[in-house]
């Protein structure tokens, strides 16, 4: 595919606002593939190249933004017009201005590629038409229970460009690929669902490195039909042992957008809890735009879309709140520096605070010793989806549940929610294993416009609230 726009073009875009504070320019080329099916029919194939130019300025402390799919260099000065005009249309009403933007010490150049095994690119439609039919036809094959099977595989490639006035001159190619099983079971007018699945930064070999397209399917199905005959769990606060996918599910949820610097000053609960401690000693919470810990994470990033290199941050360490998580503006204004959270999801987008991999770190205790040492309790797998707000308040839904029994793993249980406050939970954790995984990959992150997130940690042992039906 060719390129539509260089960094020299970029460069001649920025170097014409002289009158700014600062200027970006973003090119941004996405392609994407998709193709899903559903009950033995194939629903959709999908192919879709969106391309464009995004400039934002910042004019007597106000922001404006423009973005062009049209590449003419008159299109291009014409947008940086309008972003200027929109800046300076708001100065003039606008009471809560921007103060000014944290330096970049060192600011980014060169090249940065997502790192690839099987560069989907040489794969084609056709192979990934066939693993979809397949899975979907395994798993819809599994059991005559189960009545409905829908199977998707997506990628997104992108090839960025970031340019300002402040000296970052970068090119970026990334590739996120994802596959999905979702089995429907149903008996007697019983009906559980069951999502099985993965989303990665990485390449097709990458995707398919820990389990193939069947392992899913089958996994999907298996898990629906056990759930049918499985109980409904009664409601209780207790002791729980939680996956990876739902640790990775609390700490982006229901701390990481507690902690985001835009949220943190329109009133959540953190906004002055810096240096106090909100979490169990054995609690150490961190969000990176690096697959830390284990490969191919999907919110992986190399800088983010101001350029600022997407670090490592720590928000929580030891049990105590170290940090919020900040783009240029916010960072100044906390005179903290910069963590490469900004992102937007297309060129047309213009950037937001956003997490990238969001995890607990691994402590030292054996998974096998938190079950040995549980007298009563559950252990819940599989995070589907849920809620938290500004005060840390959640309520998460499950696929599964076991419960624990005199140090003993017994009979499975239908899964339904957990909840209580973010804070109160991460205090109760007495137990953090040594394993970890990424888990939450195939999601999007929904604020104001999707981003491409990971989120996970190993089990870890606390006390919330168990019950509702599912």
């Amino acid at each position: 595919m060719k390129d539509l726009l260089a960094i020299d073009d970029l460069t001649s875009i920025v170097s014409k606002g002289v009158h700014e504070t600062y200027i970006e320019a973003r090119y941004q080329s996405r392609l994407t593939n998709e193709v899903n099916f559903s009950n033995g029919e194939l629903e959709r194939i999908r192919t879709g190249l969106n391309a464009g130019c995004g400039i934002r300025v910042l004019v007597d402390g106000c922001w404006g933004f423009s973005s062009t799919n049209d590449f003419s260099k008159s299109a291009l000065r014409e947008a940086l017009d309008e972003a200027r005009a929109v800046a300076k249309v708001l100065a003039l009403t606008k009471k809560n201005k921007v103060k000014g933007l944290a330096k970049i010490s060192n600011p980014v150049t060169g090249l940065f590629n997502t790192r690839v095994k099987g560069d989907l690119h040489d794969i084609d439609i056709e192979k990934k038409v066939k693993i979809t039919k397949e899975a979907e036809s395994d798993a819809r094959r599994y059991s005559s229970l189960i009545k409905s099977v829908s199977c998707t595989y997506h990628e997104i490639l992108d090839h960025k460009i970031i340019v300002n006035s402040d000296g970052v001159k970068a090119e970026l190619y990334e590739s996120r690929p994802e596959f999905s099983v979702t089995s429907v079971a149903m008996k007697e007018g019983d009906r559980v669902v069951v999502s099985e699945g993965r989303g990665i930064s990485g390449g097709w070999e990458d995707l398919f490195r820990e389990k193939d397209h069947l392992d899913y399917a089958n996994m999907a199905s298996k898990k629906a039909l056990n759930l049918l005959d499985a109980k409904q769990v009664a409601g209780e606060k207790t002791t729980i042992i939680l996956d990876p996918g739902m640790v990775g599910l609390i700490a982006h949820e229901a701390i990481g957008h507690m902690v985001e610097a835009d949220f943190v000053l329109s009133g959540s609960i953190t906004k002055d809890k810096i240096g106090q401690k909100v979490a169990s000693e054995k609690v150490t919470l961190v969000d990176s735009g690096q697959s830390n810990n284990a490969e191919n994470a999907a919110g992986t990033i190399a800088i983010d879309d101001e350029g600022v290199v997407a670090s490592r941050t720590v928000i929580i360490e030891k049990g105590v709140l170290k940090s919020f998580l900040h783009n240029r503006e916010t960072a100044f204004h906390f005179g903290s520096e910069p963590t490469g959270n900004a992102r937007a999801f297309e060129y047309n987008d213009e950037p937001l605070i956003r997490m990238r991999n969001t995890f607990i770190e691994p402590g030292s205790e054996r998974f096998s010793d938190m079950i040995k040492e549980t007298r009563h309790g559950y252990l819940v797998k599989g995070a589907r989806n849920g809620q938290a707000d500004a005060n840390g308040e959640f309520m998460f839904g499950f696929q599964e549940m076991y419960s624990i029994e005199k140090g003993e793993i017994k009979e499975l249980l239908r899964g339904a929610s957990i909840s209580g406050s973010a804070f109160e939970v991460l205090k109760s954790v007495d137990m953090v294993a040594n394993d970890f995984r990424y888990d939450i990959g195939t999601g999007y992150c929904g604020k104001y416009q999707p981003a491409k997130v990971d989120g996970g940690g190993p089990h870890i042992r606390c006390t919330a609230i168990v019950g509702g039906l599912q």
